[in-house]
């Protein structure tokens, strides 16, 4: 019996997160999943509570001191990173947080969950990936290429710097036999969606309604496969045609 393919994903606790790890899950990988909130019952998988790992990706030292403990579980090798989690920090009553209200700590806590802690996750564990031929899906944002209404300034640069850091990294593993590719959804149905989505909805997105979570979930899963084989470098919208 062949060795269960394994996942490690940030960010798993709702939306997004969540319906991946159920897809993997239902497709039969062992699932892996890091953040600072503990397990919750709430998205449940086999062995969920198990192999979930307390990660505080807002403090950088504390990943690079994680990085033995999850090795050790992964036990030699990592089919898939999939790196979820991000921060949006929003000012009173949920408004954008534009240049003039960003403070530097601010700036440094969104670019350490959203970017470096990305980087250095990828790094540290480039081993397990390599043995598995593994791939990376790092989830970026339509924020991330054009000014949004209530992503704030930090969240949006650090997703526009995801995407830059995806190429880099699909050139510099690609050669390893490890893909790098990024997912840039748009209005995704979950639970951080800001009040007046529905009315911009209806305006700026041609098929007019919110996408799912498990629609996400499904292009990372095949993302992963051997039908995304020559796949490596690649952004995808995932906003119903917002973007164009």
């Amino acid at each position: 019996m062949s060795e269960k393919k394994k996942l490690l994903l940030t960010g798993a606790s709702r939306g997004i997160g969540h319906a991946t790890v159920k897809h993997f899950n239902a497709a039969g990988w062992e699932v892996f999943t890091a953040s600072r909130h503990d397990w919750v019952a709430e998205c449940p998988w086999a062995e969920g509570l198990l192999n979930h790992i307390h990660l505080d990706l807002e403090n950088i030292q504390s990943v690079t001191d994680s990085l033995a403990d999850i090795k050790a579980r992964l036990g030699g090798r990592l089919d898939a990173l999939v790196n979820n989690a991000g921060v949006s920090p929003k000012g009173p009553e949920g408004s954008r947080l534009g240049v003039l209200e960003t403070d530097y700590a601010t700036w440094v806590q969104v670019f350490n969950v959203n970017l470096f802690s990305t980087a250095l996750l990828a790094r540290g564990l480039f081993d397990e990936l390599k043995a598995a031929k593994g791939s990376i899906i790092n989830v970026t944002s339509i924020a991330g290429s054009k000014v949004h209404p209530f992503a704030g300034v930090a969240y949006s640069t650090s997703k526009a710097a995801l995407s830059a850091l995806t190429r880099e990294m699909a050139y510099d593993f690609g050669r390893h036999d490890v893909r790098v590719n990024a997912i840039a959804p748009g209005e995704i149905d979950t639970s951080i969606l800001s009040p007046g989505t529905a009315e911009m909805v209806e305006r700026l997105v041609p098929m007019h309604r919110l996408g799912k979570p498990e629609e996400v979930a499904s292009l990372i899963y095949f993302l992963c496969t051997s039908g995304a084989s020559y796949v490596n470098g690649s952004e995808i919208h995932v906003n119903g045609g917002q973007h164009v």
